[in-house]
């Protein structure tokens, strides 16, 4: 069965995806992980996952997600199975998905995906165990999942997960990704990367200081991709990394003004005008109850 078949049975549900407006590191933690700093801003754009209930307690996968990625490894395989043993719940779901966020980009494509299994199937199996053990269960399948979780743009620290909700003005992002796939572990591992930057405050970020991304300067000396989309956008705008991915954004205040660069660049880069959600639109989704 492909993702688009309108078979019976079957509901959709938004995965989001996500910017990183800045992203410091402040430190190490004792048991190896990093000390973050950051803002998260929500989407509207993103992949869409489709659950389909069993009452078999089977959890599977229909159709592929990320190529090469075994159905057992598969984020959205795993984040059903947690939630599944932690509620101790007899049911079972398919799942397939309609991506459209790329992997390794660092626009939260695959937790977003296990965001929206979580919050789906805590409805859909009538589990209501809430937002915060929702967001606790998330963390254990990624830094970032929590923040889809809740589903609100927020100031983040901790690895990522400790959350401040943040009211963050319209905005429209020309995005870029030079399909570049980049492995996020070795990015924290490399000896050029800056772990000790001074912590910064909401003020400091609501002032407008230019807090940057740790990663930028060293995956632009790895990858002359993204140091050639960063080259391309500088024409239109200042250009910044999203989390530890390969994606470029430029932030517009205006659709117009968005769209009007992408035509200044469009010709020597794949780009995409999308706008910056006041909140997921998983919630309002949530909201409404099953979207069939």
């Amino acid at each position: 069965m492909s993702v688009a078949d309108p078979a019976p049975g079957w509901s959709d549900w938004p995965a989001p995806a996500k910017l990183n407006l800045f992203l410091r590191i402040t430190g190490r933690r004792a048991d190896g992980y990093h000390e973050l700093q950051t803002v998260f801003r929500i989407l509207d754009w993103g992949d869409t996952v489709r659950l389909r209930l069993r009452d078999d307690g089977l959890v599977r996968r229909i159709g592929g997600s990320v190529p090469g990625v075994a159905e057992d490894d598969d984020l959205l395989v795993r984040a059903a199975r947690i939630l599944q043993k932690d509620a101790n719940c007899p049911h079972g779901v398919d799942i397939a998905i309609e991506k459209r966020i790329p992997a390794g980009a660092g626009f939260g494509g695959g937790s977003s995906d296990a965001a929206t299994v979580l919050r789906a199937l805590d409805r859909l199996w009538r589990l209501d165990l809430g937002e915060d053990r929702l967001a606790a269960l998330g963390v254990r399948l990624g830094a970032d999942v929590p923040v889809f979780v809740r589903g609100r743009n927020a100031w983040a620290e901790g690895v990522g997960e400790a959350l401040q909700p943040l009211a963050l003005a319209p905005a429209w992002y020309l995005l870029a990704h030079p399909d570049v796939h980049v492995n996020t572990g070795q990015l924290f591992q490399s000896t050029e990367l800056t772990r000790n930057a001074a912590p910064a405050t909401i003020s400091d970020f609501v002032s407008g200081a230019s807090l940057g991304n740790a990663f930028e300067p060293v995956l632009r000396r790895r990858e002359s991709a993204v140091d050639a989309v960063f080259a391309a956008l500088a024409g239109v705008g200042t250009p910044r990394l999203t989390g530890t991915g390969s994606g470029c954004f430029v932030e517009f205040a205006t659709r117009e003004s968005a769209e009007a660069a992408q035509a200044q660049v469009s010709s020597r880069i794949p780009t995409r005008v999308v706008a910056g959600a006041a909140r997921s639109p998983l919630l309002d989704a949530l909201g409404a109850g099953i979207r069939d």
